[in-house]
């Protein structure tokens, strides 16, 4: 997780450590159990609904597997699962015609600050068929974080979103090696606040740059892999990792893995 505070919590009754420490992690929502790092990350990962258009799909599956390709790249880099996404190009009556999905969390990193992003990245699996629906090799999901800018110059800007636009995968039709956002890949901010701009994108350190430049500190509100609104996408995606953790997508839940 980003740089954020936490508060400290304290109990009155005298418990062997043992005991008390399997009551914290029960029951306390700072408590190793509640936040992940025993490997279960809260339950506050799903569909946002209110960034979703449409009637598309991102829901936690097994696989998907494949064969005849290097066994590295045959199933999924975490577990045995990943977060599969579905999106059509010309299904809603809107403009864009397209639809769009957000699968994030809302809850998990609301203050955390951007700045101390160090690391981001995740696997995809593409399809040599999602290339020939539109926008070619880089026709891929995304990484986005709602934010607020925080412009001291823009004081009534509190909105914007913070996009990834990742590089083609190298090879289509099995999973892709981890795909480093902090090296690979453009960023922009929808709202305009900074030079990094859908239509003139940023590298990972200009874009850090470019906030310091006018003095913005940006929080996030949200972290989502998504897609749309643009081409038709079939596909999946596991190992999103957010500094030194990993959100492991599993059919039963979302996982949080300590990087290595």
């Amino acid at each position: 997780m980003f740089v954020r505070s936490r508060l400290g919590v304290s109990r009155g009754v005298v418990l062997t450590a043992a005991l008390l420490a399997a009551m914290i992690a029960a029951i306390l929502p700072g408590s190793a159990a509640a936040d992940g790092t025993d490997g279960r990350a809260p339950d506050h990962w799903g569909v946002i609904a209110r960034n979703t258009i449409g009637s598309p799909v991102a829901e936690l599956r097994n696989g998907p597997y494949v064969s005849g390709v290097p066994a590295a790249f045959a199933k999924p880099p975490f577990g045995r699962g990943s977060l599969g996404i579905e999106v059509a190009d010309r299904s809603t009556t809107l403009n864009p015609p397209s639809e769009k999905v957000d699968f994030g969390n809302e809850v998990d990193f609301l203050g955390s600050r951007i700045l101390t992003l160090r690391q981001v990245g995740f696997h995809v699996f593409q399809t040599g068929e999602n290339i020939t629906y539109g926008g070619g090799p880089t026709n891929m999901p995304n990484i986005r974080f709602e934010i607020d800018p925080n412009r001291p110059s823009l004081p009534n800007d509190n909105y914007s979103t913070l996009v990834w636009v990742p590089p083609a995968v190298p090879t289509a039709n099995q999973w892709s090696p981890y795909l480093d956002a902090t090296t690979t890949g453009t960023w922009y901010l929808t709202g305009g606040e900074t030079v990094c701009t859908s239509s003139s994108p940023c590298t990972f350190a200009n874009l850090k740059t470019s906030f310091t430049s006018v003095h913005a500190t940006p929080t996030v509100y949200s972290v989502a892999v998504g897609k749309g609104r643009d081409h038709m996408w079939i596909g999946a995606v596991d190992g999103l990792r957010l500094n030194n953790h990993i959100y492991d997508f599993e059919p039963d839940g979302v996982r949080k893995l300590r990087a290595n």
